[in-house]
């Protein structure tokens, strides 16, 4: 099982962003902890504050893995294109939000990207990852 997780913009700054929010911990930690769990994915990551560069992510791995996890951030809200390169491949995505976005502010209750993924996880910090890989593995 080949799984892309792709990240938009400011979760490179995880682990020192707001922590009462998104936790205290780096991306790149968390991701080697989840190396470690699942040792038998094989996982790539991607992280970019650029909405055409997350668009490409999204196509090229759309092309060469079973599943991505797409957390768009703030693009989730704003981006047409996103939401459209999520609908024009064939491979499940799981929308991840670390934070519960409903219960933030009112622009953040929309998304582009949820119409088309398979499916959405919010509100459960950095596990909302493991539980998007869980569900990848039926």
């Amino acid at each position: 099982m080949k799984i892309a997780i792709i990240n938009g913009p400011n979760l490179n700054l995880l682990g020192n962003r707001q922590p009462e929010i998104y936790g205290g911990k780096s991306f790149e930690d968390f991701l080697k902890e989840l190396k470690s769990q699942y040792p038998n994915v094989e996982f790539d990551y991607a992280q970019s504050n650029v909405e055409g560069e997350l668009v490409n992510f999204i196509q090229e791995m759309g092309q060469t893995h079973n599943g991505i996890i797409l957390n768009a951030a703030a693009y989730t809200h704003t981006s047409i294109a996103i939401g459209d390169a999520v609908a024009a491949i064939d491979i499940p995505v799981v929308e991840v939000h670390i934070s519960n976005i409903h219960a933030r502010e009112t622009f953040r209750h929309h998304s582009y990207v949820s119409k088309y993924a398979a499916g959405v996880i919010v509100g459960f910090g950095m596990k909302g990852y493991k539980l998007a890989v869980e569900s990848l593995l039926g």
